[in-house]
């Protein structure tokens, strides 16, 4: 597909013929250039041009980028009035981002200069071509007078050269003589882009010619240079060329015709210890990866302290000294490789760049990226984890969509507390006030298992990562460990003095997190034996709580309106955030992002894990006296979906907190959890007061009476 969007745009941008035949008679070369850039069109196939011994290697890019209250004994649900009502904390930690794989500068062309005052070429009969926007074209090109009006807007880099978007900084050539734009969009910034997705896409010798034709090249000198030396490990190259880069901004002396030396074009919001710190920091790491740890210590000592940047990040360097190899790496986010390491710096440096002169890495896969989520977000009812084509604009239909009551399970005899497919999609698990626990087939939802060993109301229950597994919580102070094949209990928690609200189970499977209204042990690690590996003090009560797909983070929602973030590889607390009121619910994103934090005052947010930033508030579902849980929903979660005190289920579009549909739920009382199926977007069920459970199915609508 990229193929016919780049021929495409060749001929939106002239020379299309020239183009093709070049790239299926011409050999390899990166570096081409041509004394003649413009001339006319040839009768028969060009011949090769450049140095034919010239070699290149392949331009290549991955995506790397306390109430101290008991609650009441057969209505676990209600929660007590509160006058506080704090607000939200800015607190957060950040991380490098996984940026993607570069190679070294040789593999991008020179610019060709394009001379003035050349003989016109030999009059001949133009063909006028209608363009769709109603302008005229001579032979396929647009007159430059025809787009003059199109403005470019210009900005000035800390080198004092005045610069476009994907403008030329090194020689002074002029750009071709064509119109400056394509469609309003800047010719030269469409240009560019297609040269290096070219490159991306292992097109070479395309990207070559097309940069050879236009005029423009892909990036400057002094950034290839740089490029090179980040990516081969010079690090005193690196530095100098860094150093004189901020030197050239702070004197605003550049020649732009002639430089004397490789510099860069910096952005406005460059740090000069930043970027240094980076570079050394990237030393520093692969020292301590070859264990020359005494060279790795003289830098840290002597190069990255005096910078004086991140003083938290440097203590951090610094308890690295006596870690082993394989502790390095996951304390680093390091996979092992150096070359990897090196992309993902290369990457984080580019930041403080001008896109001028080094174009953002895979800069046309992003904006498509853009085009797609564009799509996503105005499509009401997209529920399939395909993303749209790029072909024609995309909306889903209604009809696929989950709305219709097909089965309504009515095996509980009272109140039913929560439910939750497993992570296959194959079962799902019921639990409620009537002490049972009961696991269904999803095919024709019989019973395989009703789970009776509870004393009191059921409110929780969690799948172990493979299925094979079940923790279920009750109001009997008790959390139980199922067999899921044979139903039988494996192992049983009776160390809570109150009621176990929730579990999680660490991402291995191997041990989980139980969380309780017992304000002296409120959260607690435990192994599969029932050995107690931590203990979480706090002297707060937990109502909810998860642990992140990635098993990072453990998230826990106290009775006192505050959600708190712990690194469960140190058991520290990473932050305690401050919500509007007692949070009933709390469910992480499959990409352990987002947190959805479910509160008591009628509001659903959804929170940046990173950055705690409330990203999206929801809001129309009732509730303020009972406990309600809200989830992610659909094929790639797209929605939010929850219960609520007036027997229905909200539906809202996730990313951009549109209500998308309000269902009736349930006969009377509360919808008291939702439950989207992982395997089959599909479906989804919903547990009530009303003793039953329903599961919702998409394009059955008429089709059958819902089944009992």
């Amino acid at each position: 597909m990229l193929v016919t969007i780049h021929l495409t745009l060749a001929r939106g941008l002239g020379r299309s013929k020239e183009i093709v035949e070049l790239a299926h008679n011409s050999p390899h070369h990166p570096f081409i250039t041509s004394d003649h850039p413009d001339p006319p069109l040839p009768n028969t196939a060009p011949a090769s041009v450049g140095n034919p011994g010239s070699q290149t290697s392949e331009f290549q890019s991955a995506i790397q980028p306390s109430s101290s209250s008991t609650p009441r004994p057969n209505r676990r649900r209600r929660l007590s009035s509160s006058p506080d009502n704090l607000g939200p904390s800015s607190a957060g930690t950040g991380h490098l981002p996984q940026i993607a794989r570069e190679t070294p500068s040789q593999n991008y062309p020179s610019r060709l200069a394009r001379p003035d005052g050349r003989p016109p070429s030999p009059k001949r009969r133009r063909l006028v071509i209608m363009r769709p926007d109603g302008i005229s074209t001579e032979n396929g090109f647009v007159d430059a007078s025809d787009e003059s009006r199109a403005s470019t807007s210009r900005k000035t880099g800390l080198n004092g050269q005045a610069a476009t978007n994907g403008s030329s900084q090194t020689n002074g050539s002029k750009t071709p003589s064509v119109s400056s734009t394509y469609y309003g969009h800047n010719r030269e910034e469409v240009t560019r882009i297609l040269i290096q997705s070219l490159y991306e896409l292992g097109y070479n010798g395309s990207a070559s010619l097309l940069s050879s034709e236009s005029g423009y090249e892909l990036e400057t000198s002094g950034v290839a240079t740089f490029r090179s030396a980040v990516l081969g490990g010079r690090w005193l190259e690196a530095e100098r060329i860094l150093i004189q880069s901020f030197r050239n901004a702070g004197s605003q002396q550049v020649d732009r015709k002639s430089p004397q030396e490789d510099t860069l074009v910096l952005s406005e919001e460059a740090d000069r210890n930043e970027m240094l710190f980076y570079l050394r920091q990237q030393k520093f790491l692969e020292l301590l990866e070859a264990r020359d740890l005494a060279a790795a210590l003289n830098v840290l000592r002597q190069e990255l302290t005096p910078l004086n940047f991140d003083v938290e990040r440097l203590h951090a360097l610094s308890s690295l000294l006596m870690c082993p190899t394989e502790v390095l790496h996951a304390q680093t986010g390091w996979d092992g490789s150096v070359s990897s390491s090196r992309e993902r710096l290369l990457g984080e440096l580019s930041k403080s760049i001008s896109p001028s002169v080094m174009i953002p890495q895979h800069r046309l896969a992003i904006l498509l990226d853009h085009v797609k989520q564009s799509q996503i977000n105005n499509c009401f009812y997209h529920n399939t984890a395909d993303p749209p084509s790029l072909y024609s604009d995309h909306m889903c239909d209604r009809n696929d969509f989950p709305l219709d009551v097909i089965v309504v399970l009515t095996q509980h005899s009272d109140e039913v507390w929560y439910c939750e497919f497993s992570h296959d999609g194959s079962k799902l698990v019921t639990a409620g006030k009537d002490h049972n626990v009961l696991i269904y087939n999803t095919v024709d939802f019989s019973v395989i298992h009703r789970l009776t060993e509870h004393e009191d109301g059921v409110a929780f229950a969690s799948w172990s990562p493979d299925d094979s597994k079940l923790i279920t919580c009750s109001q009997d102070k008790k959390a139980r460990v199922w067999s899921v094949e044979s139903g039988r209990c494996l192992l049983t928690i009776n160390h809570h003095r109150q009621p176990v609200t929730a579990a999680a189970w660490a991402a291995d499977g191997e041990s989980f997190v139980t969380a309780s209204l017992d304000s002296e042990s409120q959260l607690r690690h435990w192994s599969m034996r029932g050995q107690p590996l931590y203990t979480w003090k706090g002297g707060f009560r937990v109502q909810d709580c998860a642990i992140s797909a990635d098993g990072r983070r453990l998230v826990a929602a106290d009775t006192e309106a505050k959600v708190h973030v712990y690194n469960m590889l140190t058991y520290e607390e990473d932050y305690c955030l401050p919500v509007p009121s007692k949070p009933t619910s709390v469910s992480i994103s499959k990409d352990s992002r987002h947190v959805l934090i479910n509160l008591a005052d009628h509001d659903i947010q959804l929170v940046d894990m990173e950055t705690t930033a409330v990203v999206r508030q929801f809001k129309g579902q009732k509730q303020g006296e009972f406990v309600i849980r809200s989830t992610f929903g659909g094929a790639a979660e797209n929605f939010v979906v929850s219960g609520s005190e007036d027997s229905k289920v909200y539906i809202w579009h996730k990313e951009n907190g549109n209500i998308v549909e309000t269902l009736d739920g349930h006969i009377s009382g509360c919808v008291n959890s939702i439950s989207w199926n992982p395997a089959d977007p599909g479906m989804f069920a919903s547990a009530g007061d009303d003793s039953a459970v329903r599961i919702f199915l998409a394009g059955l609508e008429g089709a059958i009476d819902p089944v009992q």
